[in-house]
């Protein structure tokens, strides 16, 4: 497979993996509360998100409330919210400059700066993977180590945006490492050495008495 097809591969990677980072970070589903021990009949049960907190009834009608105070908040939600945001907006802007840098595109018409630009999207790419993937690691681990803890309650479970995290970043972590691996930059030494050699195979020899 060409560059090019691997690119056309990256973007896709990307695209599922950005799609995958914003509905980590807009769903409230990071964690649901548990119905282990003696809570096995439910009237209700509770969901936690990064911005927002819902009650989910038997009957299927859903009802979800804003954190009231920035100030309030741990720790693990204000740096989540800022790794994931950020993540997203890192992702959009290394899939616009792969559209521009790629090989199926004209908007850059330097050949030699293509692979540059392909080479720092990738590593953008990268970053991208790590930002997504420490904040929902670090809540998978809270979650698992309260669980536990029988000394904590009431208890949660991972939420289906811990998992859909997990596979967005693992994604971007793909695409990030395909870009790194098929984007280097043509060295201009092995460029110029071939073009001597073939000046001076060209060039007519001179007979000497």
């Amino acid at each position: 497979m060409g560059s090019s097809g691997i690119q056309i591969v990256c973007v896709v990677l990307a695209l599922l993996g950005l799609i995958a980072a914003i509905v980590t970070c807009v769903v409230p589903s990071w964690k649901v509360s548990s119905f282990t021990g003696q809570n096995i009949i439910t009237a209700q049960s509770e969901q936690k998100g990064l911005w927002m907190e819902c009650v989910v009834q038997s009957t299927g009608q859903q009802q979800c409330k804003s954190f009231d105070s920035l100030l309030i908040l741990g720790s693990e939600i204000q740096a989540s919210r800022a790794m994931t945001i950020i993540c997203c907006m890192l992702t959009t802007l290394a899939l616009l400059a792969l559209f521009v840098g790629a090989d199926f595109t004209i908007c850059l018409e330097n050949e030699d700066a293509k692979p540059k630009v392909c080479l720092v999207t990738g590593v953008a790419f990268l970053l991208a993977g790590l930002l997504l993937l420490i904040p929902v690691s670090w809540t998978a681990n809270n979650v698992v180590k309260d669980f536990s803890n029988p000394l904590v309650s009431p208890k949660w479970e991972l939420g289906p945006c811990i998992f859909i995290g997990w596979a967005g970043a693992v994604l971007l972590l793909l695409a990030g490492g395909l870009l790194c691996c098929f984007s280097r930059p043509h060295s201009g030494g092995s460029g110029g050495t071939a073009q001597y050699f073939s000046n001076s195979a060209s060039a007519p020899s001179k007979n000497y008495v």
